[in-house]
């Protein structure tokens, strides 16, 4: 085992990198605005919308990219992707407003997720696609259609439970969809109100990385599909949900080496690389290493757009073509509803230091100005490093072992729970900036616990060559004359 640092470098696109080089400004923002901030990059969206359109028009497929709004609450994101020619994924009343007074209008959104009475109607009122989790809800839907002599509301039918062929082992269990072994009480709902809902295809929702798992579902819903056809109906898309995931960091190596020194470390072959001994899903037996990594793959070489290419690249478990061209020949539009990918490196979280602590062993203790709720990178087991931006750029460099202390009266708020090396020792005053948060860490489990403020967010972006920056409700796709931006 090594004694050297173990580092997790975050991997940078060229936008984030420019503006993490103008550390005067992201001070100056913190000067003004409070820690933590949150900064907001919207061009990004609007690029790795470009990035997953590319893989359609590559499978020949029309469809739509729905963006999964419950990664980010920003305003400037959803105002900045009405922009292009993508949708929105909203689940749940709030969101639906958010997204009509941002510039959407229904035709562009699809209602996902647990529904209420007033998300519903919400949805059918202003022409929303319904994706629909079971015969009860399909139910309430028609009976508010029929009610208010809505127009026939479009839904679309989550399914769950598939079977690939020759396996015994079915799909993950999930909250969400309908078995599609009971895919029958969901067109028999659907014969009786076919004048107030129009079935326009299946989807599915699976909260897993594992592309086999996907494809069998993507397969089922194919069959799925001939099923509406023989009932009477016309259906025209499949739904692949999310989960395309981001690549975290920059290199592959950091990330094989650190997995395997805290297996090291649990099984006690080296210290520990965690406050108390954490394992991260892993623990040692009399000598036997149990447990599974509960992490988030932080080093993913197929993630965002490139996942989405493989899964339509990957043969079909019953017919044993590629799934795209499967598609194609059915002529089925394609829906997909990515949320952390379509936000990859469209965000940084900002915290300012305030206070070092020199231990007489093991790591510093360094207090931020923010706690584990404004950078949720340890709840969603995401690991990489902060970057330091100094204040004072003459301060020394060399390697440092540290743990990142929250500013809650508690002793859980531990930012992350690893050591982190980091290439310098911090000064009060410093900024940690954590990368690549605008996917579900910058504000999901955001909090005014200890009544401590919520993070800020601003929108920052290029114009004549300068970064141009306002709070985030105030951002517009506008120029500052009014014109297209």
């Amino acid at each position: 085992m090594s004694d050297d640092p173990l580092y997790l470098e975050p991997r940078l696109a060229p936008p984030t990198a420019a503006l993490l080089e103008s550390a005067p400004l992201l001070h100056a923002l913190v000067d003004a605005l409070g820690s933590p901030l949150n900064i907001v990059l919207p061009d990004g969206i609007a690029e790795n919308v470009r990035q997953f359109r590319s893989v359609f028009d590559r499978h020949h497929l029309g469809g739509r990219i729905f963006f999964a709004h419950k990664a980010n609450r920003s305003s400037s994101l959803v105002r900045r992707l009405t922009t292009t020619d993508a949708a929105l994924d909203v689940a749940s009343l709030r969101e639906l407003q958010h997204a009509l007074g941002s510039g959407f209008t229904g035709d562009r959104i699809m209602a996902t997720g647990p529904k209420d009475p007033e998300f519903l109607w919400l949805t059918a009122r202003s022409g929303a696609v319904l994706n629909v989790d079971g015969p009860e809800e399909l139910r309430q839907a028609a009976d508010l259609v029929h009610t208010h002599e809505l127009p026939p509301l479009r839904v679309l039918l989550r399914l769950s439970g598939f079977e690939a062929t020759g396996a015994a082992r079915l799909s993950r269990r999930s909250r969400f969809g309908t078995p599609v072994t009971s895919l029958h009480r969901l067109l028999d709902v659907l014969d009786r109100h076919r004048r107030d809902l129009e079935p326009i295809g299946v989807g599915y929702h699976l909260d897993t990385t594992g592309l086999d798992e996907k494809a069998a579902a993507l397969d089922g819903c194919l069959r799925a599909m001939e099923e509406l056809r023989i009932r009477g109906f016309q259906p025209r898309a499949i739904d692949v949900g999310g989960g395309f995931g981001i690549d975290y960091l920059a290199h592959a190596a950091q990330w094989e080496r650190y997995t395997t020194e805290l297996t090291g470390a649990v099984m006690g072959s080296r210290p520990p690389l965690t406050w108390g001994g954490h394992g991260y899903g892993l623990r040692a037996e009399n000598g036997t290493l149990r447990g599974a990594l509960s992490l988030y793959p932080a080093h993913r070489p197929v993630a965002g757009a490139a996942y989405l290419d493989a899964l339509l690249s990957h043969p079909s478990p019953s017919l044993g073509r590629p799934l795209g061209v499967l598609l194609l020949e059915s002529l089925y539009d394609l829906y997909a509803e990515p949320g952390r990918a379509l936000v990859d490196q469209c965000g940084l979280t900002l915290g300012r230091v305030l206070e070092i602590r020199s231990a007489d062993t093991g790591p510093h203790l360094v207090r931020l100005a923010m706690n584990a709720g404004d950078v949720g990178l340890e709840a969603h087991g995401v690991l990489l490093d902060p970057l330091v931006l100094p204040r004072d750029t003459t301060s020394p460099t060399g390697a440092v072992a540290v743990h990142l202390m929250g500013n809650l009266c508690l002793e859980a708020d531990l930012i992350t729970r690893r050591t982190v090396y980091l290439p310098r020792l911090p000064r009060p005053g410093d900024l940690l900036a954590f990368v690549n948060t605008a996917g579900y860490c910058m504000d999901f489990g955001a909090t005014q616990a200890q009544q401590q403020p919520v993070a800020r967010k601003v929108a920052v972006h290029r114009q004549d060559g300068q970064w141009r920056w306002c709070l985030d409700e105030e951002y517009w796709p506008l120029g500052r004359t009014g014109g297209p931006q």
